[in-house]
């Protein structure tokens, strides 16, 4: 845990101009930098970074945070990784500090699991590398399969020894709870003993896209057929084995940097590639691949190339998987290993060089590749390649890029020797076939149906008001600190000028309202204000945007990119920025205040009005409503009055 004292420390110093400057090519703007934005293509910048914040926006994408918001984002690193990442530019120490036992009390279940599994990744790799038996078995296996010392480091291998339960006993005497590693699957209890589940394997251990170990697959040294030769972590509230890829920790950068992800099968193949220089891979582990793990992958490329060992019949049994890909506006390509070849072992027989070049020479459209495979086997018989033609035609449909479907019903035509027009008309036919199913679908859903549409309406409302509470909160942090002017006549009629401090006109008119946020988090917001401002030390905007809570973290952050303030658009190229809204405070505080309320009445209005339908209503109720019908009526129509609202 990083003490909270470094990391402000990082922050006084840190310049997030320079820091975001090492990426992007930044030009002065008037008080704030603009440039092409990182994250998304773009010809016209609209990526700003505002000094004076502390944070960076893009008015095109919407990325936006902080110097280590820009710098997790970038490099796909942790918060952790991320913060002395900008430690170490301005060479600042990183001092770090153990949770006590009061804190690790407070530690919830997730992180209590997370703690388990890295204690336990590192018990494994002690006993790999420091132990008579590991160094014997579990290095000699490593070692046979040509693993560099620095490559087992880097994926973290272990061993897990023959004893019985030589991990669990250690976790324990280290104050590690049985339950939790029961929870983890690293312990196996029964009634009256408890087993390691991975005695006698070597360990990988499975890594989140934030390096934290949250699982493990284990593989047996010995011949005993009746034993499963590899073993996985069972599901668990940190591991779900369809939203894992295994090696995307170590490989997100490179993926990233490369705009291709290769996906292969198995751990070894991942560790073997990653040994020959190719380190944007990762494995699906052996399981069908699922639209959790495409979505991970797309978070970094939209290009993935899949690496097969050349049995014809497991790449036929992946198409479903491919045709997910497809669905979710991908490319795919498709490298065919020699027979008898599979990744792992091509890569230790041949030099990295050579690896490299069959893979990119040997790389082909997985449209194109399908087409020729199944034609192949559809040879001279007419019925099958009919057959083919219309499962080509479903994969290509599933394709969204209009332009891509074109070219792939280019080639098919081609090398199926089938008209282009035929395949267009019947692609025609998929198509709205698809789309009618979609409709259908659609209207299925319990909210389209007329019984749903009161509670959407009862959702469209409570949206309404939170966009009036984000806006209040957006206000506080903005001006909170500063005063507003309210002109007043008194008894003589001499005009007076009232200074008020905006954070405290809002606490105090909401405190005297009563009023409760819609939203838990801009309740928690607001408190916090709140506490500030009694005990004399106000949060300003930058507190928020370096909350320790991740979700204030980011609203904070967009809140505080004011479009007019920051954005491109809204400066001149002298640096001459146009009025903002800064400048009319009193107005400004004024309509916030009076719009959350109005909206806030009318949804209690509401509330009455269907206190009328209720089953068996008696008269004296129904006469109570009227007269709350009126009161709400009269204080909105006074709301309105103050806004300058017609009435309806």
């Amino acid at each position: 845990m990083i003490r909270h004292e470094t990391i402000e420390k990082i922050l006084d110093v840190a310049r997030i101009e320079e820091v975001i400057g090492d990426f992007v090519n930044l030009k002065k703007r008037g008080g704030n930098f603009i440039g092409n934005c990182p994250f998304h293509n773009e010809k016209t910048p609209s990526f700003a970074v505002s000094p004076a914040k502390g944070i960076y926006k893009c008015f095109g994408c919407g990325a936006s945070g902080n110097v280590f918001g820009f710098i997790m984002q970038h490099e796909h690193l942790s918060y952790p990784e991320a913060v002395k990442h900008v430690a170490s530019r301005y060479k600042i120490e990183v001092e770090e500090e153990k949770p006590s036992a009061a804190e690790m009390a407070q530690i919830d279940e997730r992180e209590s699991l997370m703690a388990v599994t890295s204690f336990a990744a590192d018990w494994f790799q002690k006993q790999l590398f420091e132990t008579e038996a590991g160094k014997a078995i579990g290095l000699s296996y490593f070692n046979e399969r040509e693993f560099r010392t620095d490559i087992i480091r880097k994926f973290g291998l272990g061993y897990s020894p023959e004893s019985r339960d030589a991990l669990t006993r250690q976790a324990i005497e280290n104050g590690y709870k049985l339950e939790y590693l029961e929870k983890t699957g690293l312990t196996i209890v029964r009634e009256n003993f408890q087993v390691d589940r991975f005695r006698g394997r070597v360990v990988f251990p499975i890594h989140n896209v934030a390096g934290r170990v949250i699982g493990f697959g284990a593989r047996i040294l010995g011949s005993d057929k009746s034993i499963a030769k590899y073993l996985n972590s069972p599901e668990s509230d940190i591991y779900h084995k369809s939203g894992v890829l295994y090696g995307l920790y170590q490989a997100r950068k490179a993926i990233a940097d490369q705009d291709n992800c290769c996906l292969v099968e198995g751990y070894t193949d991942v560790i073997s590639l990653h040994q020959a220089g190719i380190s944007n891979v990762v494995a699906s582990s052996g399981t069908s691949l699922t639209t959790d793990q495409i979505r991970m992958i797309r978070r970094y490329t939209r290009h993935i190339t899949i690496l097969y060992d050349g049995d014809a019949a497991g790449i036929k049994a992946s198409f479903r998987g491919i045709d997910m890909i497809l669905a979710a506006d991908m490319t795919v390509r498709i490298v065919l290993f020699p027979d008898g070849e599979d990744p792992d072992s091509y890569a230790r027989k041949h030099h990295p060089d050579e690896v490299n070049r069959f893979i990119s020479e040997n790389a082909r459209d997985f449209i194109l590749f399908k087409t020729q495979l199944l034609l192949d086997e559809a040879a001279g018989d007419p019925i099958k390649r009919a057959a083919l033609t219309g499962e080509m035609l479903e994969s290509i449909a599933l394709t969204p890029n209009a332009i891509l479907r074109s070219e792939y019903l280019k080639e098919c035509s081609r090398i199926m020797d089938v008209d282009e027009q035929t395949l267009t008309w019947e692609l025609s036919k998929i198509l709205r076939k698809n789309l009618k199913k979609s409709n259908e679908e659609a209207k299925s859903l319990p909210d389209a149906s007329p019984i749903a549409k009161p509670q959407e309406n009862e959702i469209q409302e409570v949206d309404r008001l939170l966009t009036h509470e984000e806006n209040l909160i957006r206000v506080l942090l903005n001006y909170g600190h500063r005063y507003f002017e309210i002109k007043t006549t008194n008894d003589n009629n001499e005009n007076i000028v009232d200074k008020y401090p905006v954070a405290e006109f809002i606490i105090n008119d909401l405190d005297g309202e009563e009023y409760m946020f819609q939203s838990s988090v801009y309740q928690k917001m607001f408190d916090e204000i709140k506490e500030g401002l009694i005990n004399g030390n106000l949060p300003n905007d930058r507190y928020f945007i370096n909350h320790s809570d991740n979700e204030i973290r980011n609203i904070s952050t967009n809140m505080a990119a004011e479009f007019h303030e920051i954005s491109p658009r809204w400066e001149t190229d002298k640096g001459m920025p146009t009025p903002t809204e800064g400048d009319k405070i009193s107005l400004l505080v004024k309509e916030t205040l009076l719009k959350l309320k109005l909206r806030k009445a009318e949804n209690l209005r509401k509330e009455i009005l269907q206190g009328f339908s209720q089953p068996n209503i008696q008269e004296e109720e129904i006469l109570s409503l009227q007269t709350r019908l009126v009161q709400m009526n009269e204080f909105i129509q006074a709301l309105k009055n103050e806004l300058g609202l017609s009435s309806r």
